[in-house]
């Protein structure tokens, strides 16, 4: 029997988070004012990210096209041919960045002004540096006839003088170029880039019970697999963004070198790790499987595995601590997101590295009622975040989701042509590797 598809008021919002070992895509529409999570979908077949930067095209490709397929079959459409994505890296930096336009005489302040504005400042900076690509420019504040605003200006408001000013995230240009290539290969499109740090700014800074810490000022430490990224913001402001290109899968590996495999290290490291041994409530006794152990087993106590993990996390923690504790004072609280927040203990240990309140952050607020509790864990905050700023990106641009409502016949014998191209060119890729 023909399986029976849904029909959707909308187009469906899609993100795609590239991570160092899987992929991750999911789907939501807007449902009374919050994003009702349609189904989320992963593949890790390959490994495609380094550090944050995609280091192969084509098994990215492969992944986004195998996810958007599987995530398409689970909420039951026929294909999801676009989507929003988030990006971060350790090249990534923040520059503050100005367009300014005289209108002649008072005129209404229209999209198409401001969107011209956003591309010669894009463009200003790549001149300025060739060797770097704009990754998101983030609206700042706007001037309009010398009075500021932190809104963007609706089209019902008028002025001569027109300024607007971005905070522009910028990184090296294969970072940005290599993205874009994984979606050429995946015969997806690729509706808007954007940059983990803002995504997770729209996901728990500016969720609705703690709007007044992003006022006031609030830091958000996201723990990645590879990489662990600290972004500072007071109001609208973007005041600090570390990279530090160490994560969970440093200490997954520093486990790794008691002699036992890696699966056996995550496990243990998710089950029963612990930042530091001070925490440790009771001190279990472990035996696992380790061939390149003597007697093919390594023994090892709770308070052991923690003193390995809190090695590793005073090396990646430290030096953020260090430029983060210089002024203290200007934040209100630490949020702790990503799939490190995951690990127990983390919240207090991090309490004992800083005088600013740490908590969990929490995008719960921005989900419809109905949608299912585990996507409001902490390793999905910057997908929804994404999805939000895609959302925002709709409403400017209506006409962007206008292209995905069909999949003409060409177009689908064109993705099953590329599938086809790309599993031959990844096998190609691994045996001359």
């Amino acid at each position: 029997m023909a399986k029976k598809h849904k029909i959707l008021q909308s187009v469906p919002l899609v993100a795609i988070d590239l991570g160092s070992h899987n992929v991750r895509a999911m789907a939501a529409e807007m449902k009374d004012g919050r994003l009702h999570v349609l189904g989320m979908e992963a593949s890790n077949k390959f490994q495609c990210m380094e550090r944050g930067v995609v280091v192969s095209p084509t098994n990215a490709g492969y992944m986004i096209n195998e996810t958007l397929k599987l995530l398409a079959n689970r909420i039951r459409v026929d294909a999801l041919p676009s989507a929003f994505v988030s990006v971060g890296g350790r090249t990534m930096q923040i520059v503050s960045v100005t367009s300014k336009r005289d209108q002649i005489r008072k005129r209404e302040v229209t999209q198409e002004l401001l969107d011209e504005m956003e591309l010669e400042c894009k463009k200003k900076i790549e001149a300025r540096n060739p060797d770097v690509a704009v990754l998101d420019l983030v609206p700042y504040y706007y001037t309009l006839d010398g009075k500021q605003q932190d809104d963007p200006p609706t089209s019902a408001q008028q002025a001569t003088i027109v300024q607007a000013h971005f905070m522009a995230f910028v990184g090296k240009k294969d970072l940005e170029q290599k993205v874009v290539d994984s979606f050429s290969r995946s015969a997806k499109r690729m509706e808007r880039m954007y940059v983990r740090p803002d995504a997770l700014l729209n996901a728990l800074a500016l969720a609705d019970d703690t709007v007044d810490d992003m006022a006031e000022g609030c830091v958000i430490l996201d723990l990645g697999a590879q990489t662990t990224t600290l972004t500072a913001y007071k109001g609208t402001q973007y005041l600090h963004n570390k990279v530090i290109p160490l994560g969970g899968y440093d200490i997954t590996r520093d486990i790794e070198q008691m002699g036992m495999s890696l699966a056996y290290a995550e496990q243990l490291k998710c089950k029963y790790g612990c930042a530091s041994a001070d925490l440790v409530e009771v001190n279990h006794r472990f035996r696992v499987p380790a061939p390149n152990a003597p007697g093919g087993e390594v023994a090892l106590m709770e308070t052991d595995l923690a003193n390995i993990i809190s090695l590793r996390l005073d090396q990646i923690i430290n030096p953020l601590m260090e430029i983060l504790n210089k002024e203290a004072d200007r934040y209100r609280v630490l949020y702790i997101t990503g799939g490190g927040a995951m690990l127990k203990g983390i919240d207090q240990y991090l309490q004992q590295k800083t005088s600013i309140p740490v908590m969990y952050g929490s995008h719960a607020s921005f989900l419809s009622h109905d949608t299912d509790d585990e996507m409001c864990m902490p390793i999905y905050s910057s997908l929804v975040g994404t999805l939000l700023l895609g959302n925002e990106y709709r409403k400017k641009h209506p006409l962007a989701a206008a292209n995905d409502t069909g999949l003409p016949i060409f177009k689908a014998l064109r993705d099953m042509t590329l599938d086809l191209f790309t599993e031959q060119e990844t096998m190609r890729e691994q045996e001359n590797e």
